[in-house]
């Protein structure tokens, strides 16, 4: 099956999400600054999941150029991203209502490993789908940076039992090591379109 209708559904269901998170951001009801410190916890989690959502849309769509056709299994898989994805906006005004407290923030650690777990099943499905020799299989290699994230989100999940700040801190950490778009899959585009010569 072609990708197209994956790609535009994933791209609609994706700007909802963020358009749903920024409505939590509600207008103070004073004029002057002050107005404005009770929302800073809400802002600080909007902003860190406006970075996440960002991220996923960005490495999807470069994943999705990357793809030549797609089964049902894969858009069952990517259904099962989306779904995850869909959970940010709640786990998001959760956490900045209640000033980081630990339940929320741990919540908030389960949807974010939930998503890279759903997120590395969609790429494993695809490299299956496209074979192991593929240049979607080349370029994610053996994801060390993906397995990276997932054991910081295991540790800061269990760090906020105890200190739900220092595991706000690791879910940053792991914003900042993707933060930097993943070039991955655009190096090897690059490599592969570039012409030959003799």
């Amino acid at each position: 099956m072609g990708k197209g209708r994956l790609e535009a559904f994933s791209d609609g269901v994706i700007a909802i999400i963020i358009t749903i998170m920024v409505l939590e951001l509600k207008v103070p009801h004073h004029a002057d600054i002050e107005g404005l410190k009770p929302l800073l916890p809400v802002f600080v989690s909007y902003a860190l999941s406006f970075i996440y959502v960002g991220i996923y849309w960005n490495n999807h769509h470069h994943m999705l150029h990357a793809t030549k056709s797609i089964n049902g299994a894969i858009m069952w898989a990517n259904l099962h991203l989306l779904f995850w994805l869909s959970l940010i906006p709640f786990v998001t005004g959760w956490m900045g209502e209640n000033h980081f407290a630990k339940w929320p923030v741990i919540c908030y650690g389960i949807v974010l490993i939930m998503n890279s777990i759903a997120y590395t099943i969609l790429v494993k499905l695809l490299i299956r789908h496209h074979g192991e020799h593929s240049m979607l299989a080349n370029a994610f290699g053996n994801d060390m940076k993906g397995k990276i994230s997932m054991a910081i989100y295991a540790v800061a999940i269990a760090a906020s039992f105890i200190q739900s700040w220092l595991g706000f801190a690791l879910y940053i950490v792991v914003a900042c090591i993707w933060f930097i778009p993943d070039r991955r899959i655009e190096n090897k585009i690059g490599r592969e379109e570039e012409p030959h010569i003799g």
